[in-house]
């Protein structure tokens, strides 16, 4: 399973309580608390729990250690092809993370497991649409290939909306729309920041808001954007400074020289 935002993982009326409790703190930032609440002892909540910890890993840089502890549990305990496929994929996208804020080049252990998850999960199947949205990360950011980065993401678009998997597309429509404003295409652009956002705001992903209205804001005139900004740092703060990545967008501009 990708352990998104899909029907029956706590964002919808009628879910589990407990899938429901991990969904409210994990939109909050609370990933530690989140997984204490799941016994790590069956293959599904093990690689919920991982899934958690690797989550913080890519939003406050810290908390590596216990992500690894996790996946190993979650791997040790996978028995079908699925469930290996979706610990790799949970491993690739550790590796991944690890590269992108500089705590060890970990890109070939990642492009490894990404394509160990793409042997072992088969097409169409729910968890293939976050491999190929991660698949479409390690492209864009690390492989610097917007093209493949772009085939790679609208494949998980479209499986994201086959899947009916809300939060995944609200990365898929904010990629895309990252993609489309490096083209120039602010039209475009503007209507996919906008559709990510919107979608956040209905689930109530707190943690994921504020780059949405971050990114927002670049494609929009004065005062929009400001005011786009000035809520982003709001959010920002009642988070405690999470994603920590955000901070340099969300500084307030440096004073100039003195004028008489």
């Amino acid at each position: 399973m990708a352990y998104t935002a899909m029907s029956g993982n706590g964002t919808t009326a009628g879910d589990d309580p407990l899938q429901t409790a991990v969904w409210r703190l994990r939109s909050r930032a609370c990933w530690a608390d989140a997984a204490a609440l799941l016994p790590p002892d069956t293959p599904g909540t093990a690689l919920q729990r991982a899934m958690l910890l690797v989550e913080r890993c890519l939003y406050t840089e810290g908390g590596w250690a216990d992500a690894e502890d996790a996946l190993r549990t979650a791997e040790a305990l996978a028995h079908t092809d699925e469930e290996r496929g979706a610990a790799a994929c949970e491993r690739g996208q550790l590796a991944y993370a690890a590269t992108l804020h500089g705590v060890r080049d970990r890109v070939d252990e990642a492009r490894a497991a990404l394509g160990r998850a793409a042997a072992l999960i088969p097409p169409g199947a729910a968890g293939r649409a976050l491999l190929d949205f991660r698949r479409g990360l390690l492209a864009e950011n690390l492989s610097r290939s917007p093209q493949a980065a772009r085939a790679a993401y609208r494949r998980a678009h479209a499986g994201a909306t086959a899947h009916a998997d809300p939060l995944l597309l609200s990365f898929t429509w904010r990629h895309l729309a990252g993609l489309a404003l490096r083209d120039g295409e602010l039209a475009e652009a503007r209507h996919g920041f906008a559709e990510s956002l919107r979608i956040r705001e209905e689930l109530g992903y707190l943690v994921g808001t504020a780059p949405a209205l971050v990114s927002l804001a670049d494609t929009e005139d004065e005062p929009a954007a400001t005011r786009l900004r000035d809520e982003a740092r709001r959010l920002f703060r009642l988070l405690g400074g999470v994603p920590t990545w955000l901070a340099a967008q969300l500084a307030p501009p440096a004073a100039g020289p003195a004028t008489a």
